[in-house]
């Protein structure tokens, strides 16, 4: 009896163990690869965004200045976040080959910052920690995306969970149109929580987070994890780079405060 209670012991144990080992080898290649979703963790799901009216807004209205756009470079100086961000201080966004996220991000915002400067938009170039109550009459927050799948390739966009100007969903929609033109990459639909409620956009929640009239939206520019992405982003940035500001210029163009 005795001996038949060892033997099922064993016979547990043992996938038991398998399990945990395959666990700590995943866990730790992921680690090791730095592999992320690019979007830091943490998103707000939709049930904790505020529904109810905002008063202090009632009587907002945009600034008489040049058309503006802030640009944030995903994971850029994350070791800056205030203490209310400090859990992502850790997080450190996509790697592969040799090349960090950040990298990667700031490379095609710089690009972006010239386009749009020579039309004559204001541009702020925005590290992972978003000023308080940040403005722009546009917001994009650049990323790149990750996978222990090293044939997930693609791009994406999203906008808040809630906006209150009505437009991210339009931005959302040109910039899909213009990357998909210029890359040839296709639209990846896993659009997770984490870029939906991507903290920059969490204005209830958080001081460091832009405010609730800009138009925002989060990318992913594509997969660093994924060797034709990756050479795409590395080796051209300005392409994508080329690409969103097209879909911003047109936004503001739509938006009457750039000439036809």
């Amino acid at each position: 009896m005795i001996q038949c209670v060892l033997g099922m012991k064993r016979y547990i144990l043992g996938p038991v163990l398998f399990l945990l080992i395959a666990a700590a080898f995943f866990v730790g290649k992921e680690r090791v690869l730095g592999v992320s979703t690019g979007a830091p963790p943490y998103g707000e799901p939709e049930g904790e965004v505020p529904t109810g009216p905002l008063a202090w807004l009632r009587d907002w209205s945009r600034p008489d200045v040049p058309p503006t756009a802030g640009i944030q470079v995903g994971h850029y100086k994350n070791e800056e976040f205030p203490e209310e961000l400090a859990k992502l201080r850790g997080n450190s966004g996509a790697a592969a080959a040799g090349v960090a996220e950040w990298e990667v991000n700031l490379a095609i915002a710089e690009q972006m910052k010239v386009i749009l400067e020579k039309e004559g938009v204001v541009v702020d170039i925005i590290p992972a920690t978003v000023p308080p109550g940040y403005w722009a009459d546009a917001f994009v927050a650049v990323h790149a995306d990750g996978s222990l799948d090293g044939s997930k390739s693609g791009y994406k966009f999203a906008g808040p969970w809630r906006d209150l100007t009505g437009d991210s969903d339009r931005l959302v929609e040109l910039l899909s149109q213009e990357y998909e033109k210029a890359t040839d990459l296709k639209f990846d639909p896993n659009i997770t929580r984490n870029m939906r409620g991507y903290y920059a956009f969490s204005f209830w929640r958080y001081r460091h987070a832009v405010h609730p009239m800009t138009t925002a939206v989060i990318a992913e520019t594509g997969f660093l994890t994924n060797a034709s992405d990756r050479r795409l982003l590395t080796s051209s940035p300005e392409i994508p780079a080329r690409a969103m500001t097209n879909a911003i210029l047109q936004y503001l163009e739509e938006e009457g405060l750039l000439p036809s």
